[in-house]
């Protein structure tokens, strides 16, 4: 699994650019990636905050993650701007029947698959070594472009999960 995800980030984007995770419940298709990419686009064009347009980008990653980005240097992202994007991200939801909401499922890359656990599940599955601290981990928590670049993917024992599950350190 290709995970240089980090070229298709706009380098016009300030750092400090906001960033919004949504990582969907279930692999898009492809017909359904495409018309998700013209409704992240169609909704860009029209990304206003009190009336100024809002640098933004869009994208769907690994066909399984939408991610909104706005660069604020210019435009800041008021909080009507910010519930329309997540208008947009409840009309995605229910038009392809899907949970982009749900905070509790963790993503991990598995055997070069996506795979996701229930938080509730994490121990189970590092005592089952179904994961472990090198298993990467899609840190959803990120907020900045820098961050994103930097920290979206990572290995289990780089990130807050480490202490959730207690992987033991080396001696």
């Amino acid at each position: 699994m290709n995970t240089n995800y980090q070229e298709h980030i706009p380098e016009d984007f300030n750092n400090a650019s906001r960033i919004w995770i949504y990582q969907s419940n279930r692999l898009f298709s492809m017909a359904e990636a495409f018309e998700i990419e013209d409704l992240l686009t169609e909704f860009l064009q029209s990304w206003k905050s009190h009336g100024d347009p809002v640098k933004g980008y869009a994208n769907l990653f690994f066909g399984q993650f939408i991610i909104l980005m706005a660069d604020e240097s210019a435009t800041t992202v008021g909080g009507c701007s910010a519930d329309s994007s997540v208008h947009l991200i409840r009309a995605i939801e229910n038009k392809f029947q899907v949970d982009l909401l749900n905070r509790q499922n963790m993503a991990f890359i598995v055997k070069d698959k996506i795979e996701l656990l229930p938080l509730n599940q994490l121990a189970y599955a590092f005592e089952n070594r179904f994961i472990d601290g090198d298993t990467l981990y899609f840190n959803n928590t990120v907020l900045t472009k820098k961050d994103l670049l930097e920290k979206w993917l990572l290995p289990v024992k780089e990130s807050w999960l480490a202490n959730r599950i207690k992987i033991p350190t080396a001696q």
